[in-house]
């Protein structure tokens, strides 16, 4: 587990009393399934509904000598029943508790989840449209290619995760499955009408055809699903590493009053928050693999999956949560420089224009092989020199023989790169 990033309401979702709670409210539901169908008395289901209660202490008293968890509870809601009891938990398997309890708390923690990535896609929509038009130089293998804007690059995050918020949905939908099919999974001992009707009340469905278990790869899908919108947020957290380090500056993670960055070197300023963003996606991914190893069982069940299930559904989802949390708080929070982009955008002394310049020589009749000679022998002498792009391209006589100085003062203009910006934003609902 990992407690020191735990928000409550998720952390909630894998407590015992919740847990607990879901596993009376299946046995009750399935008990008043019974009752409409005859099978157990009024007066007992009376005393059920009245009566059923648990203690989560007690029962893990009484696990201490059972070594079972549903025998444990169950024993310890006979207790608060008493002889009413008997009708409890008929014709059921322990796993169809467990899984369709499952279901309920995968359900539960989407719903949060989803509502993460809603956060998240809300942060970069306001960024995207604060900055809209402000320039900064786009990067292609960590080098300077075109122009870009700030409000770009956002609109791009806000659209990732628009999908991040589907995947979630789709991972919602693929466990809201529950099941109550007994031992191996062919309702010998439990109609079902009983299935249908405790699976209705718990917002799920019941489960076409099951074992003793739910079968593993629906939830293999659901942590595949929560992997790839973690790794959604380490894309946009590497991002904005690499665009606080010092050589580059456009953006800044917020430090904190009183915030200290090193033990050693009290200037620092570090991207924290981002590099752990990155750190617990790793993890989450590895979670997801273990998810996949669990959906081969035997036959029609063994208990190998239980185990890591355990550890992994809780963990995956505290910690997703805490990063759809963080990178939402990053995104609002976070310090952006415009005179620092526009700085950058100037660090190649025009050469950022090279496509422009090629394209416009084309257009007035010159092959594009010798444009591109031309623009990138100019481009070389710019990287050797440190010349301006535009002077040393005006001093070519192939170029002057093609185009004007209206040609170049066109083609050198920035705006051009940001002419279809309200198109995208509209496209995309910004």
């Amino acid at each position: 587990m990992i407690p020191r990033y735990t928000r409550p309401e998720m952390a909630e979702i894998w407590s015992d009393e919740n847990r607990f709670r879901i596993w009376l409210q299946i046995e009750i539901l399935a008990c008043e399934a019974m009752a409409k169908a005859g099978e157990i008395p009024a007066r007992d289901m009376a005393l059920i509904r009245r009566r059923a209660a648990f203690d989560v202490k007690r029962i893990a008293e009484i696990e201490a000598t059972t070594n079972h968890d549903v025998i444990a509870f169950l024993t310890n809601v006979a207790e608060h029943v008493g002889p009413a009891a008997r009708h409890i938990h008929r014709g059921l398997t322990s796993s169809d508790i467990l899984d369709t309890a499952l279901a309920v708390q995968m359900v539960q923690a989407a719903d949060l989840l989803i509502r993460g990535a809603k956060a998240v896609r809300a942060a970069a929509a306001r960024q995207a449209r604060r900055h809209k038009f402000t320039p900064m130089i786009g990067r292609t293998h960590g080098v300077h290619a075109e122009p870009i804007t700030f409000g770009l690059k956002m609109a791009l995050m806000y659209d990732e995760f628009g999908r991040a918020i589907e995947r979630l949905e789709r991972a919602r939908e693929i466990v809201r499955v529950g099941k109550l099919s007994g031992a191996v999974g062919t309702h010998a001992h439990l109609d079902p009408k009983v299935e249908a009707y405790v699976c209705r009340k718990l917002g799920l469905r019941p489960d076409r055809i099951s074992t003793q278990i739910v079968q593993r790869d629906r939830h293999a899908e659901y942590l595949a699903e929560l992997a790839l919108v973690a790794t959604s947020v380490e894309r946009w957290a590497q991002e904005f590493r690499h665009l606080h380090r010092t050589e580059v500056h456009e953006i800044e993670e917020f430090f904190g009053r009183g915030q200290k960055g090193s033990s050693a070197m009290p200037h620092k300023k570090n991207p924290i928050i981002a590099e752990r963003l990155c750190g617990l996606a790793r993890l989450i991914r590895g979670y997801a693999l273990a998810a996949y190893e669990n959906v081969p069982l035997w036959h029609e069940r063994d208990i190998s999956h239980s185990s890591a299930e355990r550890v992994l559904l809780p963990d995956a989802t505290l910690a997703l949560d805490y990063m759809l949390a963080k990178l939402a708080d990053f995104v609002d929070k976070m310090r952006v420089f415009p005179d620092r982009m526009a700085a950058n955008l100037n660090l190649l002394h025009g050469l950022i224009h090279s496509q422009q310049i090629m394209l416009r020589l084309t257009e007035r009749g010159m092959s594009r092989e010798d444009a591109y000679r031309i623009v990138q022998q100019a481009a070389m002498e710019v990287w050797e020199s440190g010349r301006e792009f535009r002077e040393v391209i005006e001093a070519n006589p192939e170029v002057r023989a093609h185009l004007t100085a209206q040609d170049l003062d066109e083609v050198f203009d920035l705006s051009r790169h940001f002419r279809d910006v309200n198109r995208t934003f509209r496209a995309l609902g910004l």
